[in-house]
């Protein structure tokens, strides 16, 4: 039924659920938190026959609903087979971040209620991994900003325009701590001299404009990203064709503090000028404080 459109928001405790509900909220969808999945269908069927029309909808669905997050699959089955369409939408973080927030919070892990954070959060990934695999749309909130979620979720979810919609995330990371494994396209800057090697530039970060500096004013560097620019913008298109509406793209140099993060940013900037809608993630900046 493509004149409802549903959004399951879904995902880790403590990653920011709760905050992309009020996105969704502030944008004028129905929104309903923790709703057992086995009444989805006839929830959905109240909202398409309401007297007061209600076509966009969004619900919160995650491991607090006990037994019955059992039935979301099924009831998902059943959603299709009676033509609604829906998306899913899931936010996940690092065990550091996760541990750290609910430390912050002093609230329970729901699979924790008698054990350390740590064993709730293993068993809650174990059990979602099944639902991260069909999920249409991942965010790793570990490095985000509130605000920056926000961004992210409007751009993808909230605003119209086929062509318009394709959001291209950028990450910057470290070799040494792993390639992202939801990356489009994967580059590496490690050809351009590193100031990790330089005792004043090695505490520092890309985001410094001593570090910047000093990685743009090699000539490769700048040659460099004027074709990656050239390249990401030849095939943008193509990708638009294909239905596409999410590009990750990785950009990648040792430890992931210093080169990825001023190219990230350069070619996040350069996008920006030519009115592409890109997120930034310097997913290891801080990684490797010297």
């Amino acid at each position: 039924m493509k004149d409802l459109k549903l959004v399951i928001i879904t995902g880790l405790s403590g990653a920011g659920k709760t905050l992309a509900m009020r996105v969704f909220e502030d944008h004028g969808y129905f929104c309903v938190d923790n709703l057992p999945p086995a009444l989805i269908p006839t929830f959905m069927e109240l909202c398409s026959h309401s007297l007061k029309k209600i076509n966009k909808i969004a619900l919160v669905i995650d491991i607090r609903g006990g037994g019955f997050f059992d039935k979301l699959f099924e009831s998902l089955n059943e959603m299709a087979d009676s033509g609604y369409d829906y998306e899913i939408l899931f936010l996940e973080a690092s065990d550091e971040v996760l541990i750290k927030r609910y430390k912050e919070s002093r609230r329970r892990h729901p699979l924790a209620l008698e054990g350390r954070i740590v064993e709730g959060i293993a068993s809650e990934r174990q059990i979602m991994s099944r639902l991260r695999d069909e999920a249409d749309y991942i965010i790793d909130t570990s490095n985000k900003k509130p605000s920056e979620l926000k961004e992210e979720i409007t751009m993808r979810f909230i605003e119209q325009g086929r062509e318009e919609r394709l959001l291209i995330n950028l990450v910057s990371f470290g070799f040494k701590h792993g390639i992202p494994l939801d990356a489009d396209l994967i580059f590496d800057v490690r050809f351009i001299p590193n100031p990790y090697y330089i005792d004043e530039l090695r505490p520092c970060s890309g985001k410094d404009k001593e570090v910047k500096d000093f990685v743009m004013n090699w000539p490769e560097s700048r040659q460099f990203l004027k074709k990656l620019l050239d390249m990401v913008q030849y095939l943008i298109p193509f990708y638009i064709r294909e239905g596409k509406t999410q590009l990750v793209i990785a950009i990648g140099c040792t430890g992931g503090r210093h080169r990825s993060v001023v190219i990230t940013n350069e070619l996040a900037g350069m996008l920006k000028a030519n009115r592409h809608r890109v997120t930034v993630d310097h997913r290891d900046i801080d990684k490797d404080r010297g």
